[in-house]
């Protein structure tokens, strides 16, 4: 599992020095890097973020504005020069604390405690998750409906792509897409299943889930529309 962040700084040498070390981390996908609050606001707002490094010293709007003024905010690790911010900083339930220079290891530190929150968090909301159970190597599985990526046909078999791994299972498509709620999953091409949460982007060729394109059968991309307006 991968964390989803964002770098804000308007300090483009420490922009780029902290990029680095997301790439670096095998437990973060970078969605972008911003100069300033007004862009990383519209990140933050369109698009599934985890986690922001963020900046507190920037012109304009400072990081504690930036917060101020979202709905939802993802976890923060904030990264300053001056340690005179700390305790306000951990008025906003910081994740952590990065002091200029970063080390590598310092950083990995906050990103493990950031990974924790979101485990914890995932472990939580399972509680409540429907679920269904999968006969995979000869064991029975409990499989979270909302881990799902997809489904592809895979011989007599299908291929249930979660979140954390890959499952075969005995099964024909239609029989395995009657297990899954029709207002989450839809059937893009004969031998695709998508769950709809999951799409970041799509056009009348493909529907994108991460670095992975799924096949969108021409007739398909009207419903796939549909489905994702009303969810």
């Amino acid at each position: 599992m991968k964390i989803n962040c964002i770098v804000v700084d308007d300090s483009s040498i420490q922009r780029l020095t902290i990029t680095k070390l997301v790439s670096e981390n095998p437990n973060l996908s970078l969605v972008g890097e911003f100069s300033n609050a007004i862009e990383a606001k519209n990140c933050i707002t369109n698009k599934n973020v985890d986690l922001v490094f963020l900046d507190i010293e920037m012109p304009v709007i400072n990081g504690f504005d930036l917060l101020d003024g979202l709905k939802a905010k993802p976890q923060v690790i904030f990264i300053t020069s001056k340690t005179e911010y700390a305790v306000k900083a951990f008025d906003y339930a910081a994740t952590d604390y990065l002091h200029k220079p970063i080390t590598r290891e310092r950083f990995n530190v906050a990103v493990k405690k950031a990974m924790n929150f979101v485990l914890l968090g995932k472990e939580n909301s399972d509680e409540e998750s429907p679920f269904i159970f999968i006969k995979s190597n000869l064991k029975k599985l409990k499989i979270y409906i909302s881990r799902i990526k997809w489904i592809e046909a895979y011989g007599d078999y299908v291929k249930v792509i979660t979140d954390e791994d890959n499952h075969l299972v005995l099964s024909t498509m239609k029989a395995f897409e009657s297990e899954l709620p029709n207002d989450k999953f839809i059937r893009v091409h004969k031998s695709f299943i998508v769950n709809i949460d999951k799409i970041d982007k799509f056009n009348s060729k493909f529907a994108e889930i991460g670095t992975n394109k799924i096949p969108l059968s021409r007739n398909k991309k009207e419903d796939l529309v549909k489905a994702i307006e009303n969810t």
